[in-house]
Parts: structure tokens; C-alpha cells; sequence
């Protein structure tokens, strides 16, 4: 059957690519730059596997920027938009969701449309609420750079349906045909399927990524703890790992937790919150900005004139400098008069938020008195006497 998906991030372009292996896919963006990678077999995110199926796999992909070909006479509209977290009206911003839905009923109304941008926890029940019955939401849960490898093996997929749909037959046939269109498009034939309520799907994406960023604040604070006492984070945190309960994953200390996700779904779910007590949720939020401040202080304690920070990218295996925790860290450096440099070789500007950015990094080592590093990398290893890093694992 024809697919449509609406976005080339990397939730889109990793469907996109997924599903082309057995249908014929349509990716609409606005980007003619980025419809022209994908028509060239090049994709317009960083990750290996996307490049891979790209190079290799007999694909039935092709993009566009015509909103009637990528609708007329699709089956699924998938609709991967980013939905940032607005902060003056405290809520997601789902205005490019709400505009491709729009469009797509007026075009295809028959479609079925299936939201996989993360939105506010009863967003599907309000739209289908307007008039808009053939609508399913299906949650994403993917690492940046290993996208596609996380829906090849998926952990679960989950379809939820609008609340007035769900005693409808043809619905949920359209929720469980979708489902195992994912399923097969995947490379595992035992992965759990959860077909729900839309209400709950939403929520699960939501309470899913703040775990996640309590779980780095956790080890975060335990590093700061460590720090501050003059104690070995790696021995507690060892020692902590091996009680099964908690595991050696996802411990690995940070500036913060950051990128396209956690900073917005954790806010929106303490958006989600009003009304109802809380203390962990609203914690969680706080002690991003508590870590950042901590971090900051350590650097400034060095008394350095010329502060170098070594990437801007949220992590190893990324491009995305879209809420990089290392930003917070040097807006705080910058606000109190040092001078910052920053390496940075895929910015193709001679600064960042006024700072210089160099892609020279011998330049950039004699410069910086300080080397600020999320995380660790072997061209550091030469003036690891001038790095500091709370990468203690040197990975992820």
C-alpha cells in the first residue's frame, strides 16, 4: 500500500525508511534541501543504519514538498512533525501537527491518519473531537543515531485509539493493521503489541522519557555528591549497577540530560500535572537546571580566562545541538564575563550565540585555558590536564 510520512527528522526518516522496505513510502517535507538528499539515496539525519538500508536495501522511498501527490490515494498518514515545548503557554506546541491534519483531511479524507509527534496526554481525544474520526497515535521510543536500529528491534509497539472510536470495528482494525505493518517491517517476530486508549498511549511516551531523564538526574546528583565529598563516582556507581533491580545502563553522568525529547516531554508532563499532587515529576524539571548550575560553578572555581567547549552536540554519535545540556553550561560561563571558545566542526559559522567557534582544534587547545566535554573523545587525550568531564564511562 502507499505511505505517506510528514517530516525527515529522525522520527519520520527512520519510518520512512522502515516501512519502504515493504510499501511504497511518500516523505513530505517542507525542505526541498532535505527531499533532495532523500531522492539521491542520502539521508538527511546522522545514523548508521538509516545510511546502510539507504545504500543497500531495495527501497520504495521517494520524497516530495507536493502536499497532493504525497496524499492523494495514500492509505496511512504518518505524521512526524516536531512539536516543541512552548513556554509561554506552558504546553507542546502542536501547531504543525493540527496544519498537516488539517490538509490531509481536505485532501484524503478517507486516509487514515496516524500521529507519531509527542503531544499533550488527551490531544488525540480533543482532535478527533472536531471531527476528525480516522485518527490513531502511535508513540515513538528511539535513541538519536540508533533510530532505525530501534525500530528494526522494537521493545513494544503501542497504537492508541480516541476515546469515541474505540468500540468501532473499523478502527481498530485500522489500529491493529498498522501495528502489524510495524511488526513487519521490524527484524523480530515476538514484539508486544499494545492496541489502547489514545489517553494512555500519550501518557506512556511521556512518563517512558521522564524516567529516562530521572534516571539521569539520579546518577548526575550521585556524581555531584561524589564530587563534592571527594569520593570515586565510578566505585559507588559500580557498586550501585550490580543490584539487578538497577542495572549498569543508562548511569553514565552528564551536564544534564538534553536533546529533542527529555527537556520537552519531561515539561509537558509537569504541564500534564496541573491539579494533581506531585513532588518527583516537578523534581525531575528542577534538578536539570540544578545539575547545570552545579557544573558551572566547578568550572568557574578554576578561574579561567578563556573557556573552551569541546562539541555542542547533545552526545557522542549525534548531530543535534537542539537543547544540548553543554549549552546551558555555557550560557552560565558566558554570563559571568569569561571568554569562551568552542570547537565545533559541523557549525558552519564563525560563532555560536556570539561566542567563536573554531574547527581548527589545535587552535582550539592552545586558546582554552579549560576544556569543557560532555563527553570524552581521543582527540582530547593530548590536554586531558586541561579537560573537564563528567563522562566517567566514555560512552553514550
Amino acid at each position: 500500500m502507499k505511505i505517506t510520512v510528514v517530516g525527515t527528522g529522525y522520527v519520520g526518516m527512520t519510518l520512512a525508511v522502515l516501512l519502504a522496505q515493504h510499501h511504497e513510502v511518500c516523505a513530505l517535507d517542507i525542505s526541498e534541501e532535505r527531499v533532495r538528499l532523500i531522492n539521491n539515496n542520502k539521508s538527511p539525519i546522522r545514523d548508521t543504519e538509516i545510511d546502510k538500508y539507504l545504500d543497500e536495501m531495495n527501497l520504495d522511498l521517494k520524497a516530495t514538498t507536493n502536499a497532493v501527490d504525497a496524499y492523494s490515494d495514500t492509505t496511512y498518514i504518518v505524521i512526524a512533525t516536531p512539536t516543541d515545548y512552548d513556554p509561554t503557554q506552558n504546553y507542546f506546541d502542536t501547531s504543525t501537527v493540527e496544519s498537516v491534519i488539517n490538509q490531509a483531511n481536505e485532501i484524503n479524507p478517507n486516509a487514515i491518519i496516524v500521529i507519531k509527534s509527542t503531544i499533550p496526554v488527551g490531544f488525540t481525544d480533543n482532535i478527533r473531537s472536531k471531527g476528525t474520526s480516522n485518527l490513531l497515535f502511535s508513540p515513538e521510543f528511539l535513541r538519536e543515531g540508533k533510530a532505525l536500529y530501534d525500530n528494526l528491534y522494537p521493545s513494544r509497539i503501542v497504537i492508541g485509539i480516541p476515546q469515541a472510536s474505540l468500540d468501532c470495528p473499523k478502527i481498530n482494525e485500522n489500529a491493529k493493521e498498522f501495528a502489524c505493518i510495524l511488526k513487519e517491517s521490524s527484524l523480530i517476530k515476538d514484539v508486544p503489541i499494545l492496541v489502547i486508549g489514545a489517553n494512555e498511549a500519550e501518557a506512556i511516551k511521556l512518563f517512558a522519557n521522564t524516567y529516562l531523564a530521572m534516571r539521569v538526574s539520579f546518577f548526575n546528583e550521585l556524581d555531584s555528591f561524589a564530587e563534592i565529598r571527594g569520593l570515586d563516582t565510578k566505585q559507588i556507581i559500580d557498586g550501585v549497577g550490580l543490584d539487578p533491580r538497577i542495572g549498569n545502563h543508562y548511569n553514565n553522568p552528564s551536564f544534564g540530560y538534553g536533546g529533542y525529547c527529555l527537556p520537552k516531554d519531561t515539561k509537558q508532563l509537569l504541564a500534564n500535572y496541573k491539579n494533581v499532587p506531585n513532588s518527583i515529576i516537578k523534581a525531575i524539571v528542577t534538578a536539570n537546571s540544578t545539575r547545570k548550575d552545579f557544573i558551572s560553578e566547578r568550572i568557574l572555581a578554576k578561574n579561567p580566562k578563556t573557556v573552551g567547549f569541546y562539541r555542542l552536540t547533545m552526545k557522542s554519535g549525534s548531530d543535534n545541538f537542539r537543547h544540548s545540556s553543554v549549552q546551558g553550561i555555557m550560557k552560565r560561563i558566558k554570563a559571568k564575563g569569561i571568554d569562551i571558545i568552542i570547537y565545533e566542526p559541523t557549525h558552519d559559522e564563525a560563532t555560536f550565540f556570539g561566542s567563536k567557534v573554531t574547527s581548527e582544534i589545535d587552535t582550539f587547545k592552545q586558546q582554552a585555558d579549560i576544556i569543557v566535554a560532555n563527553r570524552y573523545s581521543d582527540a582530547l587525550q593530548d590536554v586531558m590536564d586541561k579537560v573537564y568531564t563528567r563522562d566517567i564511562y566514555y560512552r553514550d
